[in-house]
């Protein structure tokens, strides 16, 4: 299993970061993908890819919700980690409306600047979208029929979402609520297929079933494997080679 999503760079991981990687090596987890926040954020999780660098991968980006007036400066900051260190895809990048919709405008120029930068980095992101959909959407449809590769992970759309989605070429990332008695999803993947399914745990956030309310880890990963596969109709063995195998696809990951 590799998870495509995950923050255990977090503080809520300062008392057992070294326990809780172990934890997730024992359960299964190759690797982790860390997603960046803002500059806030950067030097805990490089300092966490350094100390575990057989597990953690990272990727560096500006988060929608991260973008406010200083906007431009936080790029710039982000471009410069970019040209300087090694990450191996530009994430977490989109657009966040679901609590305040002010800085749309420029949660849109910094979302599609950072969409051009992986088209020139030739590297894939991972798009964070929130009741916003057709906004993200409207932005993809400006690089036409090329894209930059990547996923839109936590994937929080409906159907039609995400066969659009799937047929732009992007993978779908499903982790924790994939597995919670409300969730659409089942619906939702089901038409997609599984070659276009990513899994992941957002760590902290989301804990499948049933840990939800509590801290989530990497080490969860087989309950969002085990949910998926039912779904499916799969063995989990067959879900996680194929799901594992994408990622490392995507993600370039050896």
């Amino acid at each position: 299993m590799i998870d495509t999503h995950s923050h255990i760079y977090d503080e809520a991981f300062d008392d057992d970061r070294t326990q809780m990687t172990a934890e997730a090596i024992e359960a299964g987890v190759e690797r982790v993908v860390l997603a960046n926040v803002d500059s806030s954020t950067i030097a805990r999780l490089d300092a966490t890819q350094e100390r575990f660098p057989h597990f953690c991968l990272s990727a560096m980006g500006l988060h929608p919700t991260s973008v406010k007036e200083n906007y431009i400066v936080e790029l710039e900051t982000v471009k410069r980690q970019l040209e300087t260190k090694q990450y191996i895809a530009i994430g977490e990048i989109g657009l966040d409306l679901y609590w305040d919709t002010t800085y749309l405008a420029e949660q849109q120029k910094a979302f599609k600047e950072q969409m051009q930068w992986a088209v020139d980095m030739n590297l894939p992101v991972i798009i964070h979208v929130r009741k916003a959909f057709a906004e993200v959407f409207e932005v993809l449809r400006t690089f036409g029929n090329r894209p930059p590769r990547g996923v839109f992970h936590c994937f929080s759309g409906g159907v039609q979402e995400a066969l659009y989605v799937a047929k732009l070429g992007f993978m779908l990332g499903i982790g924790g609520v994939v597995t919670y008695k409300n969730s659409n999803l089942a619906e939702v993947i089901r038409p997609v297929g599984i070659d276009k399914i990513l899994l992941e745990t957002d760590a902290p956030y989301l804990s499948p079933v049933p840990f939800r309310g509590k801290r989530n880890e990497p080490k969860y990963m087989p309950y969002i494997l085990s949910k998926t596969a039912e779904i499916m109709g799969l063995s989990e063995e067959k879900t996680d080679e194929i799901t594992t195998n994408s990622a490392k696809a995507l993600f370039g990951i050896v």
